[in-house]
């Protein structure tokens, strides 16, 4: 019986260190995100599952070109996926079709071609702020809609598509 009752508490406590482990890492290091919509595509399908990595922007702030995982500045219990354009105190500028950052035409080499980019913009953004916009932009609700994005509401840099199996990608 003693036997039983050791064998019984050694399952428990390695149960117990499994999903502290894993609410560890959920909470603080990464987590799972489901891509919903079009706003990425073609990068990014609806339906596909990343790794969000939350640990790198405590190290170091966003880089233009990455995709990020964030809090819609709107209703902060949506998440939204996409691409990190302009930079704190940067100038963005879009006209013509083009996005210029402090003057200066970006290369985008992530986009589709043909990709044709309406209306015209500019936004200075703040010490905190980035400007973000969608791979596939006529679909996508950016920045261009509501605004800069505050460095508070970014959840972490997208490193891995796991699913589906046969789009299995290091970002």
């Amino acid at each position: 019986m003693r036997q039983l009752f050791a064998s019984i508490l050694e399952i428990l406590e390695t149960l117990v260190i499994v999903l502290v482990s894993i609410y560890f890492v959920y909470s603080f290091i990464a987590q799972p995100f489901l891509v919903q919509g079009a706003s990425m595509e073609p990068n990014f399908e609806s339906g596909d599952y990343l790794l969000v990595d939350e640990v790198t922007y405590r190290l170091r702030e966003p880089d233009r070109g990455e995709v990020i995982v964030f809090r819609n500045p709107s209703n902060e219990n949506e998440f939204y996926i996409k691409r990190v354009i302009g930079l704190p105190g940067e100038s963005v500028v879009i006209e013509d079709g083009r996005v210029l950052i402090d003057g200066e035409q970006i290369k985008e080499s992530y986009l589709p071609k043909g990709q044709n980019l309406k209306g015209e913009y500019v936004f200075k953004l703040g010490i905190d702020e980035y400007f973000v916009m969608g791979d596939n932009r006529s679909q996508s609700f950016d920045s261009r809609s509501w605004g800069p994005l505050d460095n508070d509401l970014i959840i972490g840099v997208v490193r891995l598509r796991f699913w589906p199996p046969q789009a299995f990608a290091a970002i």
